[in-house]
């Protein structure tokens, strides 16, 4: 029996390897550099952790959220890994002086992007000598770099300056073009790839058009009362309407209801996370703040009440349904005054002359808050107005083209699935009648995601830290 079979069986007591894992194993162990595209739910963790087993050296995770990270910790500390940390901002100053000094203690550390861009604590990691870099979600390099983390665009400074250590991309959703993108933005000389199908066939894929808002919100409600007393997530561009209608939820069905978003302070979400992994919660109403780090198996119903950044996004979201391989829904509800919302949305994050005079004139306090640390990133690494405008016009263009192939989804004529997995480069011909509506608007079988979950349970929630501390 293989090595990465016994450890797979012995010691993490999985009977077989999930597609795509024991290929990418063996990339790794032949010292590649691996882009492994799996399905979501398809234990990409195990993957590093197998072979953090394998070759006895630190392994350093760069995730995008706060959650993926707490939650990824503790799911290993629960599975009997001590050696495991996430460096990030939850941690107060002691507790983070601790990590620095003794970071030789940890053989899996979590970080950001955005904690390696610190000089100070670049220079810790550069005394491990470490073994894996793993940049989980990887498709986040492609999509937020530009003009939302940029830190992301640093990574490869980062590779250079830990002696460019073996790198494993992981990620559900990436085009040719977005495969491409990574290995250029990290400047790595070869890069192998693990694709694995990322096609859910459990995940029944429909979109509704209604006139106005009214007749949007009153068909969402009426359709809940059906898929009671389901699990299920549901995504809003706008963290008002998500609290308008988590209380109207409440109000209206037998659903136990909340709202998820940015505004909420980290123990609130992280509540929220656990009422809704205990069954407290049935519905949540979520931005996208919601998702990452979240792994309910039982899942049966994803709506998108407006509409999402993409549709490599949207498979991202809706492959947060059905991971019990059980029958799951994943509905789109449209108006046409949602295509202005999300077209005002992309217009935020594009420069004005404002923007571009106060860049040139090193003013930077004049811009909006949130454009600040971006334009202070590429004022940082001395990037010229001229070329940053070429930057920012070309990742216009780009959403403007995700936007329309997105529109394209929404009133497609034929098969939903075929230009879904298109958009990630993969091809589908096997279209029956449990794929999707088939561009036909047709009324939802809510009998079949409307299974009863696992029953709540009372147990407080604990705050993260607790769990922790009651692991040692």
């Amino acid at each position: 029996m293989a090595v990465i079979d016994q450890l797979l069986q012995q010691k993490f007591h999985y009977k077989a390897f999930r597609p795509g894992q024991r290929a990418t194993l063996t990339m790794l162990q032949r010292g590649q550099n691996v882009l492994a595209i799996l399905p979501t739910g398809a234990g990409k963790t195990l993957i590093y952790q197998i072979y953090g087993e394998l070759i006895h050296r630190p392994i350093l995770i760069i995730s995008p959220l706060l959650a993926l990270m707490n939650d990824q910790v503790e799911r290993m500390r629960y599975s009997g890994e001590r050696r495991v940390v996430a460096l990030n901002s939850t941690l107060d100053w002691s507790e983070r002086q601790d990590v620095l000094t003794h970071l030789n203690r940890y053989r899996y550390l979590f970080v950001s992007p955005e904690m390696l861009a610190n000089p100070q604590i670049l220079k810790k990691f550069q005394k491990l000598l470490i073994g894996l870099f793993v940049i989980d979600e990887a498709h986040c390099i492609s999509q937020w770099a530009i003009d939302f983390r940029p830190d992301y665009l640093n990574l490869a400074h980062v590779l250079k300056k830990l002696g460019q250590p073996q790198t494993l991309l992981l990620t559900a959703t990436a085009s040719q073009q977005v495969r491409a993108d990574l290995q250029h933005k990290l400047r790595l000389p070869s890069l192998q790839t693990v694709v694995e199908s990322i096609n859910r066939p459990n995940i029944y894929l429909a979109v509704h058009h209604f006139n106005n808002e009214a007749a949007k919100q009153n068909y969402l409600l009426q359709l809940l009362q059906k898929l009671t007393p389901s699990s299920g997530i549901i995504y809003f561009s706008s963290k008002k309407m998500a609290n308008v209608m988590a209380t109207a939820i409440n109000r209206a069905t037998n659903l136990a209801t909340a709202a998820y978003h940015a505004d909420l302070s980290n123990p609130d979400r992280y509540k929220i996370q656990q009422q809704f992994m205990n069954n407290q919660l049935q519905v949540i109403c979520a931005t996208t703040a919601f998702g990452m780090g979240i792994n309910k198996p039982d899942v049966r119903f994803v709506i998108h009440y407006h509409l999402p950044q993409d549709l490599p996004s949207y498979q991202q979201e809706i492959g947060r349904g059905g991971r019990d391989g059980l029958p799951s829904l994943a509905l789109l509800l449209y108006t046409d005054q949602d295509a202005n919302l999300a077209r005002q949305l992309n217009s935020l994050d594009q420069l004005t002359s404002v923007d571009l005079k106060a860049y040139q004139t090193k003013q930077l306090t004049q811009v909006a808050p949130q454009k600040q640390q971006l334009l202070r990133f590429y004022h940082h690494h001395r990037v010229t107005m001229e070329k940053l405008r070429i930057i920012f016009a070309q990742r216009a263009q780009q959403k403007q083209q995700a936007f329309q192939a997105l529109l394209e989804y929404i009133n497609q004529t034929g098969c939903r699935r075929k230009k879904l997995l298109a958009s990630c480069s993969e091809s589908f011909d096997q279209h029956d009648d449990d794929c999707c509506d088939n561009g036909i608007e047709t009324e939802i079988n809510a009998d079949l995601y409307s299974s009863t979950s696992q029953p709540a349970t009372n147990k407080p929630i604990m705050d993260w830290r607790e769990i922790i501390t009651k692991l040692f």
